[in-house]
């Protein structure tokens, strides 16, 4: 007897073929058949413990996030959401040069301040919920294999605690590498990939800073030790080469092309794959057009560049539970002590709202890294759009909070605050406002869905797990859907077997992942079951569900049936179901 059917569907098999309507057959975690379901053809007949009906709904593969920053997270909390939510069942974690392995015994706390001021995780919550036990990158994972998950999980070793760990102060401050440390770096990142590590990341962008405002270590790392680690890396085996790259935050508008000169240099040398975030950046925005076309034509020529595309536009949301104007007002200072529904339900008073917006701020707290965020939303109103329920991810110029306060006869700081006291389901001051920093400039709206076309892009940069306060992008699964296949109304779509292609096959071969990414006789069976026509992304709200009481953004879906992770069902109808079959992935296979 099989262990499940899937049956009456429409498959979208990952491999980029049309879909079909096909039954699968589950038996041990794999599928064993998929039938196709033509005229008059019976589908399956076989008996089955448990049959899902899939009539009208698509069923795909398990969704592959090869870039998520549960590094922390993993070692508390099982569910690894909001990425499950969304059709996730492998997450690629160690991204960006930030990770929690290796750690010499004490300096734990200066890795989570590491991770705090690059990904944006409060620090009290990885202090009080994450579990050690590790110095080294195999007993990292060794402890993580002990781990009963949702999803299954993969992790990468990262450039910035690997350089503190091997060069201590130096490495933390970003002074130059010597042969000799080279040398031992490079014997820990062979060992870690040897030991199931997916690959090696760095970050070369200066936007990345721990808490005291250093650069996370390797951002000015020169290229013997680039190359030295990456010779590395392709020794201990089958692993992928991941960076932020230098310029990724506009801070550099030069530098991109020269970086994409040694990545490409790199890739041919080892032998391996060199994956880097690709971005249209404000200050140089048809930049990201010169870079897919060099990358692209380097990928034609057989070097393995393959760079990783946002679904949307990159930036964070805005409102009163975040990020906002008026952090620095003495009357929203005096509500902090306030729950969230209290003190939304006290910015709606008429004078609370009235002192609020007639107040000076109060100084900035150099010591502390976002404290100037108010400056930069006071000065940005006519690029903060009101983002609206279901919400509006490529929204037009008169969505803007300076639009709008035109429209209103207002000023617009007084618009920006109306706006962020609308509801949610009834709770005042619990809207958000959208705030793109990158892929949204004003002369192309077209940038991404180009980007997503590149012959050798993969979705990625969804950062699951991180920003908590900031975005919500682990949500990409279900905005591929429905904004690219679907919803788009301001330019071209594009099939729903290409999106479905990009976040499953692809991304699973990027990591060498080939036994999942395609519905297959002997692919794992990986899968969701989606009614298309009602999936939907809510509202991103902010909760307080991190350990110590940590806040993070997250974004809900409705329209998920069903998710399995190795036959086994981990979500019923957008709910988890408790079980927990997901496991640590060691190296690709």
């Amino acid at each position: 007897m099989l262990d499940s059917t899937i049956v009456g569907g429409t498959v979208v098999d990952g491999t980029g073929t049309a879909p079909f309507r096909a039954d699968l057959a589950i038996k041990d975690g794999r599928i064993v058949e998929v039938r196709r379901v033509e005229g008059d053809s019976p589908g399956l007949e076989t008996e089955a413990a448990t049959t899902i009906d899939a009539t009208g709904m698509v069923v795909t593969p398990g969704f592959v996030d090869i870039h998520t920053h549960y590094d922390g997270q993993v070692t508390w909390d099982a569910t690894l959401e909001p990425s499950s939510c969304h059709g996730v069942t492998t997450v690629v974690s160690g991204n960006c040069g930030v990770g929690f392995a290796p750690v010499r015994p004490g300096r734990e706390e200066w890795l989570i301040a590491l991770m705090e001021g690059v990904e944006d995780i409060p620090g009290s919550a990885l202090t009080e919920g994450m579990t050690w036990g590790w110095e080294s990158f195999p007993e990292y994972l060794d402890t993580l294999a002990d781990r009963e998950l949702a999803v299954d999980f993969g992790v990468q070793i990262a450039h910035g605690p690997l350089r503190a760990y091997v060069m201590g102060e130096r490495g933390a401050r970003n002074e130059p590498a010597t042969p000799d440390e080279i040398a031992a770096m490079g014997r820990l990142v062979e060992e870690a990939v040897q030991a199931g590590a997916l690959g090696f990341s760095t970050s070369r962008t200066v936007a990345h800073r721990a808490m005291d405002g250093e650069p996370v270590p390797g951002t000015f790392a020169a290229e013997d030790e680039l190359f030295g680690l990456g010779r590395a890396m392709a020794r201990g085996g089958q692993a992928v080469f991941e960076l932020a790259p230098t310029g990724a935050a506009g801070e550099d508008i030069v530098a991109p092309l020269r970086e994409l000169d040694w990545m490409r240099r790199l890739a041919t040398e080892i032998d391996r794959p060199v994956s880097f975030a690709l971005v249209q950046v404000d200050a140089a925005p048809d930049q990201w057009r010169e870079l897919m076309e060099a990358s692209a034509a380097a990928f034609e020529a057989g070097a393995a560049l393959y760079p990783q595309i946002a679904a949307r536009p990159f930036g964070m949301l805005i409102g009163f539970a975040g990020h906002h104007a008026f952090t620095h007002r003495p009357t929203f200072r005096g509500l902090a002590h306030l729950s969230p529904a209290e003190r939304g339900h006290e910015l709606a008073e008429p004078a609370v709202r009235r002192a609020i917006l007639t107040e000076d701020d109060l100084p900035l707290d150099p010591s502390k890294q976002f404290d100037g965020m108010k400056d930069l939303v006071q000065g940005s109103l006519s690029r903060i759009y009101r983002l609206g329920n279901p919400p509006d991810y490529e929204p037009t110029a008169e969505r803007t909070v300076a639009a709008i306060a035109e429209q209103r006869g207002v000023g617009g700081l007084e618009a920006l605050y109306d706006l962020m006291l609308e509801s949610v389901d009834g709770e005042p001051a619990t809207s958000m406002l959208f705030f793109p920093f990158f892929n949204y400039s004003h002369s192309n709206h077209d940038a991404i869905y180009e980007m997503l076309t590149h012959p050798a892009g993969v979705s990625g940069l969804s950062d699951g797990g991180a920003h908590c306060g900031l975005i919500c992008d682990a949500s990409y699964p279900t905005f591929l859907l429905t904004h690219w296949t679907r919803d788009r109304t301001r330019g071209q779509r594009l099939p729903l077997e290409y999106v479905v292609k990009k976040q499953t096959a692809d991304t699973a071969a990027l990591f060498g992942l080939g036994d999942r990414g395609v519905l297959a006789p002997g692919k794992r069976a990986d899968v969701n079951v989606i009614d298309l026509e009602r999936l939907t992304l809510q509202m991103p709200q902010m909760a307080y569900d991190l350990p110590a009481g940590g806040r993070r953004l997250i974004q809900a879906a409705s329209g998920y049936v069903a998710t399995m992770v190795n036959g086994v069902l981990t979500r019923r109808d957008g709910a988890d179901t408790g079980a927990r079959p997901g496991r640590l992935l060691r190296g690709a296979r």
